[in-house]
């Protein structure tokens, strides 16, 4: 019998009417053929001759007689108070976000983000995920330093009279900085141009632009070369895009776009593009220097985060472009042997990859491979110097079949 399951009560019953003159060996006997241990036998009985025959036929609570480490109800009202605050402000309201800000509030004490999750959900404010993915299982692909790569994007948006119009966000890949916006009223290489320029004025040149394959920003896949893409290659920028119908590529912007638009539907509706620019540009400043960003280190704004790291150095213009690869991002193809060569080693990586395009990032231990849209493909650690080939660690040959 196990210590979480509770003696049947004939059992109990049993002890509290044993008899005294009971033969030597009986309650060995008896706790083998019912399960228990001598220990609870006796345990039983004493509570039977002290409080009563029916005091022992019923289980003591395992409650704990005191609960130090029990959260006070003010405590709990605290925080579902900052969660409403943050939910009708527009902001993210999550437990991550509300430990956050009563940390920054200086309140005392703060509940750890499950305590504030379980208190969420006894209140029933907070929905139920059993199925939701762990945050700890996404490994993201991140550039080592601001203007190593943007991201650009646009959404629509409706102002008063149902009129559309579409705000373009442009973010520091590295540092989730929102680097400039721009309201248009529509998706158009102008309003991309605009954008772009704006921020390249207040931050200084980028290495890559990354987008979608939308005719006012990069339609460099359907053959054609846009005024966006014309543009940033005259600066010496790397104009990619992501897997037609792959939105996850740019899945940093996407992001993005969902926590503006929950802070302008807690906004009043603008009734004009200068209206919707300036509640655009109080977002901006919010979220770069108020807002602790979850995706970052040490959840940290994406302020702390681009002043953090050197910005990488700006490119050179077309007619002096270096080669790919010399800030220490490099885009590759695999070999048709499944391997890609990286300081004089041949790295195995998979010949199903045979021909595609990968990116090697090196950090100080690891070389890592990506694929076009951001996954992670392999890691391998720096082998010894003088090593000429590393494995990937798979078995050769073919696959055995499955039945």
């Amino acid at each position: 019998m196990t210590r979480v399951e509770p003696v049947d009560p004939r059992v109990r019953l049993a002890i509290t009417q044993w008899p005294p003159d009971a033969p030597r060996g009986a309650v060995s006997t008896f706790c083998a053929e019912h399960g228990i241990s001598r220990k609870t036998f006796y345990a039983i009985k004493k509570r039977a001759l002290e409080e009563g025959q029916a005091a022992a036929l019923e289980p003591r609570s395992r409650r704990p007689r005191s609960s130090p480490n029990q959260m006070a109800e003010d405590v709990k009202k605290q925080a579902i108070g900052v969660r409403a605050v943050l939910e009708g402000s527009g902001l993210d309201y999550g437990p991550i976000s509300v430990h956050e800000k009563m940390r920054s509030l200086g309140m005392t004490p703060v509940p750890s983000t499950a305590s504030l999750a379980r208190i969420f959900r006894d209140a029933g404010v907070a929905r139920v995920e059993p199925r939701k993915k762990p945050r700890a299982s996404f490994r993201r692909f991140v550039y080592p330093a601001p203007n190593a790569c943007w991201q650009l994007d646009a959404t629509e948006y409706v102002l008063t009279g149902g009129r559309k119009c579409v705000i373009f966000q442009l973010i520091d890949d590295h540092s989730r900085f929102a680097v400039a916006s721009h309201v248009a009223w529509g998706e158009t290489s102008e309003g991309a141009l605009t954008v772009v320029k704006k921020g390249i004025t207040a931050h200084g040149v980028p290495q890559r632009l990354l987008s979608d394959n939308g005719a006012a920003l990069n339609p460099s896949r359907r053959g054609v070369i846009g005024q966006l893409v014309t543009y940033v290659t005259s600066l010496g920028v790397e104009a990619i895009t992501g897997k037609p119908y792959k939105p996850t590529t740019q899945g940093k912007n996407e992001r993005f776009h969902q926590t503006l638009f929950r802070w302008l539907d807690k906004q009043p509706i603008a009734a004009t593009l200068d209206e919707l620019q300036a509640q655009v540009d109080r977002f901006d400043e919010i979220y770069n220097t108020e807002r602790p960003h979850q995706a970052l280190p040490g959840r940290i704004t994406p302020r702390q985060a681009w002043e953090a790291t050197p910005k990488t150095d700006p490119p050179r213009p077309r007619n002096q472009q270096r080669p790919v690869g010399w800030d220490g991002i490099r885009r590759t193809t695999v070999a048709r042997n499944g391997i890609v060569q990286v300081r004089q080693t041949r790295f195995h990586i998979s010949r199903a990859l045979a021909g595609q395009t990968v990116y090697l990032v090196e950090t100080t231990d690891h070389l890592l491979v990506f694929d076009d849209e951001g996954t992670e493909i392999m890691e391998h650690r720096w082998p010894k110097p003088g090593t000429k080939y590393v494995s990937s660690g798979r078995p050769r040959g073919r696959r055995p079949k499955t039945i």
